[in-house]
């Protein structure tokens, strides 16, 4: 019994490596300096939760066991935002009242995006990004072609090229206002 705890988990060690690409990829220096996601904590708070939203998105559509791996990657993301606030210096008695902001924003966001994202409307998707990433009126258009154009991508992948080698994310320079498509 005690010896389990010792060794690997295999589906761990995936979802691991998942959450690990899906942040990296949230973290592309182009999300901030072409498409204007601020680089604050904030603005990587905003990049992550998007690209999150994006691959659980891509999980949803598949056939199970998807929707465990969309559950046990979700548990991951939420296990690094405690760590994160921890790591600030966050109390042990404040961490959860602050998860519970951290989750009501993360599930506030997926609902405000999904409809966007079903009908491929990349108004009413710049209106809620500009509103929510980028903390302006102004709608974020650049940064919802790119969102749209990753959404499509992710609808072509399995479950094994997931695991495997995580999403492919579009470039974010290929949406500047010169190479926006």
């Amino acid at each position: 019994m005690i010896f389990s705890l010792f060794r690997r988990n295999p589906r761990r060690t995936a979802i691991a490596a998942l959450y690990a690409r899906i942040a990296n990829a949230s973290r592309r220096p182009g999300l901030y300096a072409a498409l204007g996601i601020p680089d604050s904590l904030e603005g990587r708070f905003e990049s992550l939760s998007l690209h999150m939203i994006l691959s659980l998105r891509a999980l949803r559509e598949l056939p199970p066991p998807a929707d465990e791996v969309a559950k046990d990657l979700t548990d991951a993301f939420f296990r690094d935002m405690d760590a994160s606030l921890r790591e600030m210096g966050v109390g042990d008695t404040v961490v959860p009242k602050r998860m519970k902001k951290v989750a009501a924003a993360f599930y506030g966001r997926a609902k405000a995006y999904d409809p966007a994202f079903g009908s491929a409307d990349e108004a009413e998707l710049a209106e809620a990004l500009g509103r929510n990433a980028l903390g302006s009126d102004a709608p974020a258009t650049r940064l919802a072609r790119y969102a749209l154009a990753a959404d499509k991508s992710l609808k072509g992948v399995t479950l094994d090229m997931l695991l495997e080698s995580g999403p492919a994310f579009p470039a974010p320079e290929a949406f500047t206002e010169e190479g926006s498509r």
